[in-house]
């Protein structure tokens, strides 16, 4: 081998290559729903009223000074004093009212309307699962 055939021999050299493309893509989506519930319920309650029962006392007695207001059990007493003219000026304890404090229990059943809330979860399903692709380069 010599002259033109003194060559070496060429031998073709290839290259690959790899190259990634990165693309976003939605993995998982959560849907989150909320819904309103109502319902009825009964409570049960004892009511307390508070009542006035007045009642006027006459006394018509000569006083020399006025008496005050006082409480006995559970009635206050309010004493109503008048002025007379006589010969002479006298204090006189006219009347008296007698405030007697009296409570009543009342039993009441009452529907009162509650609310609550309920979430629920729903994962629609994902459109496109692979978008990745991958590509050689020939040299």
């Amino acid at each position: 081998m010599t002259g033109a055939d003194d060559r070496p021999e060429a031998v073709p050299v290839y290259e690959e290559t790899l190259r990634v493309e990165k693309t976003v893509r939605e993995a998982d989506r959560l849907l989150i729903k909320t819904s309103v519930q109502e319902r009825t319920e009964y409570v049960d309650l004892d009511l307390r009223i508070g009542d006035a029962l007045i009642e006027r006392v006459p006394i018509n007695e000569i006083v020399e000074t006025a008496p005050a207001v006082r409480e006995e059990g559970d009635t206050i007493i309010v004493p109503i004093l008048e002025e007379i003219f006589v010969v002479e000026k006298r204090l006189v304890l006219k009347e008296e009212i007698h405030i007697r404090r009296q409570e009543v229990v009342q039993h009441v059943h009452e529907p009162i309307r509650l609310r609550s809330e309920e979430v629920s979860l729903e994962r629609p399903p994902v459109t496109d699962p692979t978008n990745t692709s991958v590509t050689e380069d020939e040299a």
